[in-house]
């Protein structure tokens, strides 16, 4: 069995990646909605969150940990990978294929706010720009609209707008949707910015790690089982969760004390 958390939602863009490559396995995720959005919050409050809820699903029999947020996996994964015996996966947004993609010669890269402060984003750019610009652009409000549900409202397409154009206009012809959040917005994010613009994620190389690990995950649980919970609102993971993931979700509470055990 594997764990699957995010700040809330977006990991899901994620899981479904893991689960088109292995629809046997089984998986718990863990939508921190209670404490979103992460991208906000200072590394230190990160850390603590990731401790919580990596707790928890060790508590509930995960052998393996999907890091399924960019911010989180910048903040917290090597903490966890120095504090815990079992394998966790994280994020790396995709600047080596968006740099092996530009024919400009310029990308763009949206991100959470905490992502660009931290080194670890920073290291990634400088090691595979070589000679192409990389132009890095904060989202905020991004993650907040997919929580809501609105993919493609008025808000989202403003926001989308405000920040993509920038990038085209100096020149990006790739940009890399660095939360996983931001792949729920492709589509509208694709008819501002057109056709000859590529958009990329890491979804599909996460899920293809994950496929690397299993043979070592020995899953007693019942295979392609998947359970939901979350530390927000359970009507809103379940009905926006749903709709994110094109199947009903029926989430449980995730409380304090489930987090501590």
């Amino acid at each position: 069995m594997i764990g699957v958390f995010d700040s809330g939602l977006g990991g899901l863009s994620v899981l479904r990646e893991i689960v088109a490559r292995r629809p046997d396995m089984s998986a718990i995720y863990v939508a921190d909605s209670g404490h979103c959005p992460y991208g906000v919050k200072s590394a230190d409050q990160i850390i603590e969150r990731a401790t919580v809820i990596t707790d928890f699903l060790l508590a509930q029999g995960a052998q393996l940990i999907v890091v399924a947020c960019n911010t989180a996996t910048i903040a917290a994964v090597e903490y966890l990978r120095a504090n815990y015996s079992v394998p966790f996966v994280g994020m790396e947004p995709a600047v080596k294929p968006a740099v092996a993609r530009t024919r400009s010669g310029v990308i763009g890269v949206l991100a959470t706010g905490a992502a660009l402060a931290g080194n670890k984003l920073l290291t990634l750019i400088d090691r595979h720009r070589g000679s192409v610009r990389v132009i890095t652009q904060p989202c905020p409000g991004l993650v907040e609209q997919v929580e809501a549900g609105d993919l493609d409202g008025p808000i989202t397409v403003a926001l989308l707008r405000e920040y993509a154009l920038p990038l085209l206009a100096a020149g990006a012809d790739t940009l890399v949707l660095g939360c996983t959040h931001y792949p729920f917005l492709r589509e509208a994010l694709a008819q501002i910015v057109g056709p000859d613009v590529v958009l990329l994620d890491t979804g599909e190389a996460v899920a293809r790690r994950v496929d690397s690990l299993l043979p070592a995950v020995d899953s007693a649980a019942a295979a392609g089982a998947l359970r939901w919970y979350s530390s927000g609102e359970l009507q809103q993971m379940n009905r926006v969760g749903s709709c994110l993931w094109g199947g009903a979700i029926n989430a449980d509470a995730l409380t304090e004390d489930d987090g501590a055990r």
